[in-house]
Order: structure tokens, then C-alpha cells, then sequence
């Protein structure tokens, strides 16, 4: 390359950077290896500059350690970095970028907790993150902020520049969630040291085919599934897994996306011809589904050697319903010490075998007395909060503290952990401010955050969840039921106990007869489609309905089920879309009925679970 030529691909690639093309998006323009374009970059000596955030408007001098990069002006001598690299021991963190559905703010209380156990040890913590919305991209919260995209490219600039003085220890991916997990590897192979559980291990859980071998491996039970390209596969898969219904999902997504529960072979069809367009050159998980299962959540830290096992969460809903949008309880309420000590072996199993050292999430499915392992995150999960809460310890600080070196016997943090209180957590929803959606719960997640119960007994901690996610539960008045055939064994019991609250019940045809059939007082009201006076939706406009319980037939077409619900939310009345979560409510409101709810500080909570 003549000296002429290379002054001119300078001039158009630092133009591009200046423009904001990432080393990707470049590498495909010039049909080059993102690696060829970065190190073409360093031999022509584009590197990026950093600025500080001038937190201060120019009125005073601002002396935030709070970064931005930048390309302008970088052949000037008097143009200067802003960021001095110090000559401390120093951890990277990698935040988990914008909250969206499938990745919440849960992370960044984790990555916070992170940044404070580091500074408790004198460690440098600097954090990467480019959401302004949380607590770990405050200009005080970490020793310095570098408020970039959490990609390779700005990753890599940024541990270049700061192993300028000194050599950074490593960078931590595991509080970041998926974000940053989906990095380890390839920072790790750009020779980089990833903190805490490997990239192998990582790998060893994220890949179907390799985890199924571990659990075989360790005797461990997993539904029967497969990874299917197209429709002909997929139905010799269902045939060989023993039949409907199955789970079906495209792979490489965030909060179930697209997953779905097919009941027959119409609706396979249909779900492969769309999943295919989506997504041609991405694989099709199939798995046999579990009905009627109950899920649990697991979230632990482990150093190695020994687990250390915060909170065993039974969902209140059946398997099914995404874990994200599930509420779940802590302790388990429903399951038995012999499936509790089986839970507590195959996380402890599991953890050892994949070699975590941090945080590890592991959700089950117990059916027939047999827990099976559905998935094994080994990172922070969404729950860790709310399990810290709960049991009064906080998982990340711990997980931290592992990731440095520490033991956890000589914290004295081995087994199960054991709390005072029962602690439920609700999932939060945005239907009023999405027009149209169906508020129905599905594997694919729709919540936007979640709120915590805290109280003595299960129907008072339930009862303050609802209350916290906005989901105020009447102790009186009306309450409107219809379900799907499927739930209707379940509908004389619900029935029964509304009816003893002091409820009147108001349902339709169909739901209404069944309950009459039993002996149970009912009005009988008109269905959307019988006439436009006097039917279901006309009374919830009216002001006639205090709660509504109505579970959805699984059909995709806009149902009577789904204006009936679309008014409970735009009339805001409150809503149950699952028998449990029926079963549930009749607890709270017994509770409230027999007495008033305690309340407590967390700070109480946790000095009384640890005295």
C-alpha cells in the first residue's frame, strides 16, 4: 500500500468512525474480518478518545469519573484523553445495557452490589453500561463509568486504554445478563480473562446437546426434546418425544420470544412455517411439554467446591407460563421435603459438574414426583433480588466476593438458606399502556418488572404482592368466572369459596351451569356475541364487576375471553388468567378477611432473619 493510498484509507475510516459505523457494520462493507478491521484500525492509529461527561452544564468544573468515546480530532496533540488510567487493581463489569422486556433493571442491582464489594476490597470497579436509567451508570455509584454500547469493539477500546498503567484483574460478565454472557467468548478469545465461571462452562450450559450430556451424565431427569431445521423433522420429533402437547421455541432468544405450547399437528405446521421465516438460519427447539407441572426457580452461588443455595421458588402458576411473568413463593408452600431434597442435590450436582463460580440460576418442573431440569443459567437471574430481600442476604455480593477469591465456608454460607418469612413475588405488567394485547400469561414473557410480598403466612404476603404490582383485590362484591374447558374441574372448588367470602358469582352459559349443577348460586349473564344489552361486557363497563377470573381457550383469534379481559385492564378491574392464581386470591382474601396485615421495614425483615 503506497503512502498516498494508506493516507487515504485513514482519512475514510476515521470519517467513518467520526459518522459512528461500528467495526462490524464495516467489516461487512469492505467484506472483511471484524478482527482484519481492527487491526487495520491500530496500524493506522484510529483509536478512540475519551471524554468526561461534563455532569456540571460548564457552570463549575466537573470531575466525574464518567466517560464517553469519541474520534474527533485524535491526530491533534492538543486533543487529550480525559480518562487516565490509574495504577490500582482494577475489575471491568459488564452492565446489561437497555431495560426491555426479557432483560430488566433486576440485573443492574446485581451489577451494583457488584461495584460495591469491589470497592469494599479496594478494587478499582468500572463498570460498562450505556443505560442512563439505572443506579450502576450514576456518575458516584462505580470508580469509573464508561457509558458505551456493549459490544466487542467498545469492550476491547476500553481494556486497551485502561491496561495502559498497570494490567486490569479480569472482566466480570455474569450480573449482566444475557447482554453480556453472549460476550464472554468472544472477549475470551481476544485473550481477555473473564472472571468467575468460564466461557467453557457458560458454553456447556447454553448448548442443548452438550447440557443434555451433563444431566445424563449426573442421572439427572430432563424432558425429551430435540433441535429441528424444518417441518418434516419436527413432526418425527414429536412422534419419537410421545406426542402433543410440546414447547416449541426458536433458539438464540431473550425471554421466550416466539415459544409457544402446540396442542396438534395443525398448529406445528403453523408455528414452523413462521418460525422458519423469521429465523432461516437458526435452529428450532422442541421439547415435550409438561402439563400440569409445577416449576420451581433456583438461584445459588457456588466457589467450586461447595453451594450455597438462596432460595428454592415455587411458581404459583403451572409450568407453562414464561418464569419471568410467573408469581412464586419462598419457601415452597407445595412441595415435599423428599422434592425439596432432591431440588437441593441436583443443584449442587449441577453447579459442581459445570464448574460455576458466581451465581448460577437452574428452573425445574416437578410432574408424577419426578423433578426434571428444564434450563441452567450460570449467571444472575431476575429473582436474585428478590431472594435477597427474602432470606436478608445479598447473593451478588456474595457471588462477588467468590469471583475474588473467596471461600464460601469461610463465610459460613453453605446449604439452603433459611428465612423467617413467607415472600411473594409478582410479576408487573405494561397492558394498560399497550392497547390491544392480550393481558393472558404465555411462555413468551410480557412483564416489564416485578414487586415483592413480605408477611407472616402465604395469603397476607400474596395479597401485599398484588397490592405492590398494582393489583388491588376486592374482599367483596361480584366476581365474574369463565374458563376454558380444560380448567372447568377446577371451578366448583373456586366457586365454592368465593361464594363463602360473601361473593355473588356471575358467569356464562357455559361456566354458569356447571356451577349451578353444584348446588352454587350463579347469574347467568349473556356472552359478548348473544346480544349487546345485558351482557358480560356492559356490566364490567357499568361498574358491576369487581374481579374478573377468566382463562384463555389457547386459540389465537380475538375471543370473548380476550375483550372480556381487554375491559378488566382498560377499566381497571383486577384479573386472573390462571386457575392458581385463582386459588391464590381466595388465600389472600381469607387472610385479609381474618386479619390485618403486618408491616415491616426490610430493614426489620433482615435484622430479625439474621439475629
Amino acid at each position: 500500500m503506497g503512502i498516498m493510498e494508506r493516507e487515504k484509507l485513514k482519512e475514510l475510516l476515521l470519517e467513518c468512525k467520526m459518522l459512528g459505523f461500528s467495526d462490524v457494520q464495516l467489516s461487512n462493507l469492505l467484506n472483511k474480518d471484524e478482527m482484519e478491521i481492527r487491526a487495520l484500525k491500530k496500524e493506522l492509529g484510529i483509536t478512540p478518545l475519551y471524554k468526561m461527561v461534563d455532569t456540571c452544564a460548564a457552570e463549575f468544573e466537573a470531575k466525574t469519573p464518567y466517560f464517553y468515546s469519541c474520534y474527533e480530532n485524535i491526530f491533534y496533540e492538543e486533543e487529550q484523553n480525559e480518562s487516565n488510567p490509574s495504577n490500582r487493581k482494577k475489575i471491568i463489569i459488564l452492565g446489561s445495557g437497555p431495560i426491555r422486556i426479557g432483560q430488566g433493571v433486576e440485573f443492574d442491582y446485581s451489577t451494583v452490589h457488584a461495584i460495591m464489594t469491589l470497592k469494599d476490597t479496594d478494587i478499582e470497579a468500572i463498570i460498562i453500561n450505556n443505560n442512563p436509567e439505572t443506579v450502576s451508570t450514576d456518575y458516584d455509584t462505580s470508580d469509573k463509568l464508561y457509558f458505551e454500547p456493549l459490544i466487542f469493539e467498545e469492550i476491547m477500546n476500553i481494556i486497551e486504554h485502561e491496561s495502559k498503567n498497570g494490567d486490569i484483574l479480569g472482566v466480570i460478565v455474569q450480573f449482566g445478563g444475557q447482554t453480556a454472557i453472549n460476550l464472554a467468548m468472544p472477549l475470551y478469545n481476544a485473550g481477555v480473562k473473564i472472571l468467575g465461571t468460564s466461557p467453557q462452562s457458560i458454553h456447556l450450559a447454553e448448548d442443548r446437546e452438550e447440557f443434555s450430556k451433563i444431566l445424563k451424565a449426573l442421572n439427572i431427569p430432563q424432558a425429551k426434546g430435540a433441535t429441528v431445521y424444518n417441518e418434516k423433522d419436527a413432526l418425527n420429533v414429536v412422534e419419537e418425544i410421545g406426542g402433543y402437547p410440546i414447547l416449541v421455541r426458536p433458539s438464540y432468544v431473550l425471554g421466550g420470544r416466539a415459544m409457544e405450547i402446540v396442542y396438534s399437528e395443525e398448529e406445528l405446521k403453523d408455528y414452523m412455517k413462521e418460525a422458519v421465516k423469521v429465523s432461516p438460519e437458526h435452529p428450532i427447539l422442541i421439547d415435550k411439554f409438561l402439563e400440569d407441572a409445577i416449576e420451581v426457580d433456583v438461584d445459588a452461588v457456588c466457589d467450586g467446591e461447595d453451594v450455597f443455595i438462596g432460595g428454592i421458588m415455587e411458581h404459583i402458576e403451572e409450568a407453562g407460563v414464561h418464569s419471568g411473568d410467573s408469581a412464586c413463593v419462598l419457601p415452597p408452600q407445595n412441595l415435599s421435603k423428599e422434592i425439596i431434597d432432591k431440588i437441593v442435590e441436583y443443584t449442587t450436582k449441577l453447579s459442581k459438574e459445570l464448574k460455576v463460580i458466581g451465581l448460577i440460576n437452574i428452573q425445574f418442573a416437578i410432574k408424577d414426583g419426578i423433578v426434571y431440569v428444564i434450563e441452567a443459567n450460570p449467571r444472575a437471574s431476575r429473582t436474585v433480588p428478590y431472594v435477597s430481600k427474602s432470606i436478608g442476604i445479598p447473593l451478588a455480593k456474595i457471588a462477588t466476593k467468590v469471583i475474588i477469591g473467596h471461600k464460601l465456608k469461610d463465610m459460613g454460607y453453605v446449604g439452603l438458606a433459611k428465612g423467617k418469612y413467607v415472600s411473594v413475588k409478582e410479576a408487573v405488567f405494561p397492558f394498560q399502556k399497550l392497547p390491544g394485547v392480550d393481558p393472558v400469561l404465555s411462555p413468551e414473557m410480557k412483564s416489564t418488572g416485578e414487586a415483592i410480598g413480605i408477611d407472616t403466612s402465604f395469603g397476607k404476603a400474596y395479597y401485599k404482592a398484588q397490592l405492590s404490582a398494582n393489583m388491588r383485590i376486592p374482599t367483596s362484591g361480584k366476581v365474574f368466572i369463565s374458563v376454558k374447558d380444560k380448567d372447568k374441574k377446577h371451578i366448583l372448588e373456586i366457586a365454592k369459596e368465593f361464594k363463602e367470602l360473601g361473593f355473588d358469582i356471575v358467569s356464562t352459559k357455559g361456566t354458569g351451569e356447571i356451577i349451578r349443577e353444584g348446588g352454587i348460586e350463579v347469574k347467568i349473564v349473556k356472552k359478548i356475541s348473544e346480544g349487546s344489552t345485558g351482557n358480560i361486557l356492559q356490566l364490567i363497563q357499568d361498574g358491576e364487576i369487581d374481579l374478573i377470573i377468566n382463562t384463555a381457550s389457547g386459540s389465537k383469534a380475538k375471543s370473548e375471553g380476550y375483550y372480556i379481559r381487554r375491559a378488566a385492564v382498560e377499566f381497571n378491574i383486577p384479573y386472573i388468567t390462571t386457575i392458581q392464581g385463582a386459588l391464590s386470591t381466595i388465600k389472600a382474601i381469607h387472610a385479609i378477611k381474618e386479619g390485618d396485615i403486618g408491616v415491616y421495614s426490610l430493614n426489620e425483615i433482615e435484622s430479625e432473619i439474621n439475629k
